[in-house]
Order: C-alpha cells, then structure tokens, then sequence
C-alpha cells in the first residue's frame, strides 16, 4: 500500500467547500442539496424522486442510466384494503437525473423476500446461474397495483436490504477506491468501521443475499463498497438515507483531494495539446473519415470531448496502459466497450496523413482484439458478436471521440469514460487501477438479461443514427422540415441566413422533445438532437464553418436539404435591378452549388451513403412576364441538379422537390410581395387587411388554377422531401418532384 499521510476527513468535510474540478485538483465535495421546503410538501413516492433526483444530478454522483434508488412504503392492497409494505425502487432503462414517478416499479416487498425460499430450493444454485437468472422473472409477480415498470436487475439488492431506504450510486471518488488493488485497506482508513467491503459480484439475486449477509455480520454499518463497481448505504429516513450518501461520497472525495498526485496520476505529460483552433481544425479534418471508420456496420453520432482534464490524461505517459485495462463500473460496458481505442500519434511531429493512417491500423487491431475478446470468453449460449468497433477513441493532442446509436448515447459513453478517467486518476494517485477480469467485462457485456433488454428496444426510425442539415430552417419549408426530420429520429441541424431564426427553431424543437440524457460534450458538442446555426449560401466561408460545426456537434453529415431560395420582389412596373439579378443566380443556383461543393469533400471521406435535395420551383418550367430572374435561377437550378447527381455519384444521390407557391409560413411572401402578385392576377383585396389573410387569398387564387384545386400546404413539401432524403428512395436520383397541385403549366416535357 502507498503510504499515505493521516488526516480527519471528517474535519475537512467540514471546514472545506465543494470546488469545481481543476486540472490540478480534480476531487472535490459535493453539497447537501435537500430542502425541507420543498420534500416536506410531496407524498412519499414523489419524495423517492425527489431523492433520486438530486443524487443523479450531478455525474460526480451518479452516472447516467445507473444507480438506483428504493423507498419501502406502506400502501392499502387494492384487493384486500390491507395495509402492505410496498417497495418501489427504479426500474429498468430509467436515469436517476431525469426520473419520474412513472420510472419506478412498485413491488410487495413480502413477496420479494419470499423468493429466497424459491431460490433456495433450487439444486444448482449460485453467481451466473441460470438459477439466478431465472429470478428475474419472479420480480412481475411481486408487482403492486399493476405497475407496467419492469424492475431492474438490481431489485434485490434493494429488498434484501433490512432498511427502508436505500441508495445506490456510482460515485467517481468511491469508485476510485473501489477499484484500487489496495481499496478494503483504503476503505478502512477513510472510514473506520463505518462500511464493508464486498469483492466485486456480478448485480443480481446473489448480489442481494451477499449484501444482506454482510449487514448481518457488521450490525452497525452505514454502507458497503462494492468493489470495482461502486457505493450502497442505507437508513429508515428518506432524508438521512441522501444525507448518508453525500458524505460518505464526500469522506472518499477529501481523502482524494489530499492524496492525488494530479498530472503525476497518469505518469506525467508524453505529449502537448494542440492549440484551440488547430485543434478544432484538426478534428474536423479527422471525423468525416472516423466516422466512416466506425460505422461499417452501423452508423454512429459522435460527441467530442477535448476539456483540459480529459487531455492532461489522454496526452499522458500511462494513458495506452491505463486505457487499455478498460472500465470497472458494469454500467459502462455497455457503452464504452471492454476498452477505448487509443490512437498513438504525436501531435507535434505527425501530420493528418499519419493520423489517419494511425487510425486505420488501430481500428483494425481493435476488431482483432474484439474478435479474439468475444472467442476467448463467450459460451454456447452466448448471442452473437456485436459491432466490433470502439465507441471511445482517444486521440493525443486532440482529445476524445465518444460515438452512439443518437446523441444522447453518445455523449452518455463520453460522460462515462470521463468518469472512468477520473476513477483511474483516484485510483492510480492512492494505489494501483485494477480493471475487471476479462471474463467478468464479457459476462457483463453479453449477459442473456442484458441482450434481452436490448431486443425489447423499440425499432429504430428511418433517420436513425443519420445527420441531416437543413438550409433555410427559419421560417416555411425547412422550418416545418426540422420537426418532421426529428420525428422520423433524424438528428438535425437547423441552418439559416438568419441566425436568430435558426436557433429559435432548434430551441423550439429541444423545448417539445428534450434534451435526452447524458451529460458531457465539449462546445457545441454538448448540444442535443438539433443546433440552430447561421448559414449564408452565397459565402463559401460561411458554408464551410457551419458544415465544421455540424462536424463537432454530431461527428458527421448524412443528408442535406436546401430549402434556402430568394425571390427578387419587382418593382410596381414589374422590373427588378441587375443587382437583384446578380442575388437571385447567387443564392438560388450558386449557394446550391458551394453547398453541394463543401458537403461532397465531407461525403466523400466518410464514405457512406447521402442524399441532397435543393428546393427548386415549378416556376423552372412555366413562361410567363413579372419574375424572369426568379423563374430562370430555378431553371438552372433543375439542371444543376441532374448535374449534381452524376458528379456526387454512385454515392450520393441528387433530387429536387418543385413546389408551387407555398404562400404558409414562407419568408418569401412579404406584404409587398403578396400585394404586388395580386394585383399582377387582378384579385381583388383591401388594402387595410392584415398579411395572413392577403396570403390566404394569394393562396386561393393559386390553387384555383391547378387539376387539384387544393393550396400547397408545407407538410405535403416537408413530406416530399423527407422521402427523398429516405431510403425508399434509394433508387432515385437527377430528379424533380413537382408538388403543385397539379398545375398544367408546370407538366413536364
């Protein structure tokens, strides 16, 4: 053991504040955040979520996704009007953070105790049983009042627990003792007899019986560490139970803070970062190809993560070691892997060809490695081998690239693996980092329960794990597209001349759908499932650094969409200037094409399939006097897009959508637009009507010139194009879709 100085934790508990991690001091105490003003008011289930709330806000506590937490309560029996002790403990698939009362199961906590007499009279019974296993299937039958919330593996572990409310939690200052090869002598001089210590276990019934065993044996006892896994403590009030658990996080963290070596942690600095802005540009240089990399089988969304403290530990000596013994919190195997890919390239003397020539080389080894992990260690029984690409990268220098189904899993496995650094940062400051045993990580990684946890997820959407940027997202079409894009799972970037109406779409979005869970992400790559950003088309530098903040955001680009156009409003003679001309080529045939240009060398190192759909006019193919500019860039625009279509072939497709004049919600139809066409078509209007109802009667007399007699809505464009960019159209490309109404004019030919 390390020797290390004595000290009363207790009193630096209580003269020291809770500090933001540094560089130089990571480990810091976390405040008591319950107000009786506020629990005293709620019933007790909604007490539990208060609880759990408050323990799994803040990632220094508790990850994402794990951790549970559990009130025994009396409730009346619906059938008999009985009293009944009733434990509700968080379900399965919930997250502490953003739980609500609908994310707890409620079970008889009688019957669950009961199940010990079942278990214990199975013959062959133990740790990774189909025994244990199968008790798991007991848990539905002990559900009170019909609760749909399937129980978490950990059920037991709650009721097996002599005490009314229980908190477990994956606390980074506990399990960086936890996982240190000296942790019980650690755990000892921090806390006395206060907590035992459990060798690691698999979560599950025998977990349960030890957990019970072990109080049993150390009456007395406020909580257990459970090794390479994390903390549980208990009491018989709600608010003592949180109060607990904060300081026995808090006696860990003062140990730490006193203890940790800082940059020394991790064998001090073997390489320098990049400056800020050569950092950004490298990475964006990087991902298009990475994330063509990674998603041979399936796509991913990535996260980057590139703060001082993730970099002082990716630029450090030890850092190929350390990441190379993997995790130890069970949670995180299912996001991070058994182990990250650590890329070893010098950002001081490699350029971008070496890097990605590093990267090639490790992702190959790195499916080796899996390969060879998952026949090493796998059964008879065991499902099928999954991806075999890393979901955590590390690159010196640069910093880390987390990578997920969505983005809240991939900044989840970035929230994860930071965790996991500051574990190891603890763990190796005070002792050694130990990592679970290989077949302990894949028992985890592909246990039966696990597997059938994931077949019961919901089928993907169609625009799962696809990035779709929108151009001209502030207002009618691409406005309405965003929403129609999330709903189909695309995740998507908002982009408009206009940067206010650009993030005031977005926000509107996140404001209706959240910003899902997880909780890191460097910059703009904390963002959620769309980002509102300024796109001028007719700006080649503009293009280009809204495609490079897509690129950090999200880790790549799938489709685009243009919906950005301008139509030159005429004089009341009906003649518009040569500058007017001049911006109508711009933006609706040259922005199209910069577009396409800076987008196709994206495209072109991820190497996946995409598509672009420009929003053209049927005004391309209709003759007629009061909009030559506007109707000739159109026409050039259909072109361009067959063009487009050869050129960005085999692997993006090309297509347009021509709409008829979609008068709702378009920032096209100004007032003295609408004003100026009704009088070119003689409908008759009054001058004091307001916009809206001079737009409707706009729209009218357009619709009663088609086959249809119906006005072009924007969900029939919205819908038009969002087939386009879909899969059922994987077959299409060169064409233009004309949504008109049926206007005669507009037939092709």
């Amino acid at each position: 053991m390390k020797e290390l100085s004595n000290r009363n934790y207790l009193d630096v508990i209580e003269s020291e504040t809770g500090s933001i991690s540094s560089v130089n001091n990571y480990f810091r105490l976390v405040t008591i955040k319950w107000d009786d003003k506020i629990a005293d008011q709620l019933e007790p289930v909604e007490r539990l979520v208060y609880r759990s709330n408050l323990l799994g806000s803040d990632s220094y506590i508790n990850n994402t996704g794990g951790g549970n937490t559990s009130s025994k309560l009396m409730e009346k029996d619906p059938i008999t009007g009985e009293e009944v002790e009733v434990m509700w403990v968080k379900g399965s698939g919930g997250d502490l953070r953003t739980a609500k009362r609908s994310n707890f199961a409620s079970l008889y906590q009688g019957r669950l105790l009961a199940l010990q007499e079942i278990y214990n009279g199975y013959e062959n019974k133990g740790l990774k049983t189909p025994a244990e296993d199968s008790m798991v299937q007991m848990y539905p039958h002990c559900t009170f009042n019909l609760n749909p919330r399937a129980p978490s593996i950990d059920t037991p572990l709650h009721s097996f627990i002599p005490y009314k409310f229980v908190d477990h939690t994956h606390p980074v200052p506990v399990i960086a003792i936890a996982t240190a090869d000296n942790g019980k002598e650690l755990m000892e001089e921090i806390y006395g007899d206060e907590m035992a210590w459990v060798d690691w276990m698999r979560p599950g019934f025998e977990l349960g019986l030890k957990l019970q065993d072990t109080i049993e044996k150390n009456p007395g006892i406020k909580g257990i560490i459970l090794g390479g896994h994390g903390l549980i403590n208990w009491a018989d009030d709600d608010k003592m139970c949180y109060e607990i658990s904060i300081d026995l996080i808090n006696k860990a963290a003062a140990f730490l803070a006193d203890h940790e070596t800082g940059e020394k942690s991790y064998g001090e600095a073997k390489y320098e970062s990049l400056p800020e802005e050569k950092r950004h540009e490298m990475i964006t240089d990087i991902l298009p190809f990475l994330r063509g990399q990674v998603s041979r089988q399936k796509r991913f969304i990535g996260t980057v993560q590139n703060d001082d403290l993730t970099l002082q530990f990716i630029n450090s000596v030890d850092a190929p070691r350390l990441a190379e013994l993997g995790t130890s919190c069970p949670d995180h195997f299912l996001r991070t892997k058994i182990k990250p890919l650590y890329v070893d390239w010098n950002p001081q003397t490699d350029d971008l060809k070496k890097l990605k020539a590093k990267i090639e080389s490790g992702l190959n080894q790195y499916r080796k490695d899996y390969k060879n992990y998952y026949n090493n260690h796998k059964d008879k029984d065991s499902p099928a081998m999954r991806d075999p690409n890393p979901t955590v990268i590390l690159i010196p220098g640069i910093g880390m690239i987390t990578w997920g189904k969505n983005k809240s899993e991939s900044r989840v496995t970035a929230e994860f693996y930071n965790a996991a650094i500051g574990v190891m940062r603890g763990a190796e400051s005070v002792g050694n980092y130990t990592a679970l045993p290989k077949q302990e990580a894949y028992d985890i990684e592909y246990w039966a329960l696990e597997e059938a946890k994931l077949k019961r997820m919901p089928p993907e959407s169609e625009l799962s794990r696809q990035v779709v940027a929108v151009i001209g997202a502030g207002s009618g079409i691409g406005k309405a597209l965003v929403s129609r894009l999330i709903k189909e799972g695309g995740t998507v970037a908002a982009l408009d001349l206009n940067k206010s109406s650009a993030e005031e779409t977005a926000g509107e979005v996140l404001d209706n759908i959240g910003m899902g869970i997880g909780v890191a992400g460097s910059g703009i790559s904390g963002s959620g499932d769309v980002i509102g950003l300024e796109c001028d088309v007719t700006d080649r530098n503009s293009v280009r650094n809204a495609l490079k903040k897509i690129l950090l955001a999200y880790g790549g680009i799938d489709h685009i969409a243009v919906t950005a156009g301008l139509y030159p409003t005429p004089d009341e003679d009906g003649n518009i200037d040569d500058e007017a001309w001049d911006k109508s080529f711009a933006v609706n045939v040259k922005g199209n094409f910069i577009v396409a240009d800076e987008a196709s060398k994206v495209w072109q190192e991820q190497g996946l399939e995409g598509s672009l759909v420009i929003t053209t006019s049927v005004n391309a193919v209709v003759a007629k006097t009061g909009s030559m500019a506007y109707d000739t860039s159109k026409t050039a625009a259909n072109h361009l897009i067959r063009e487009l279509a050869i050129e960005l072939a085999p692997t993006v497709r090309v297509n347009g959508v021509a709409p008829a004049t979609v008068v709702e919600g378009s920032s096209m139809f100004p007032r003295n637009r609408v004003i100026a066409s009704l009088k070119k078509y003689g409908v008759e209007f009054d001058n004091d009507e307001d916009t809206e109802s001079l737009r409707s009667r706009l729209a009218e007399f357009y619709s009663s010139r088609t086959l249809t007699r119906k006005p072009i809505s924007l969900s029939q464009q919205t819908e038009a194009i969002y087939q386009l960019l879909s899969s059922k159209f994987e077959n299409t490309t060169g064409h233009i879709i004309p949504v008109d109404g049926g206007l005669v004019e507009a037939f092709m030919r």
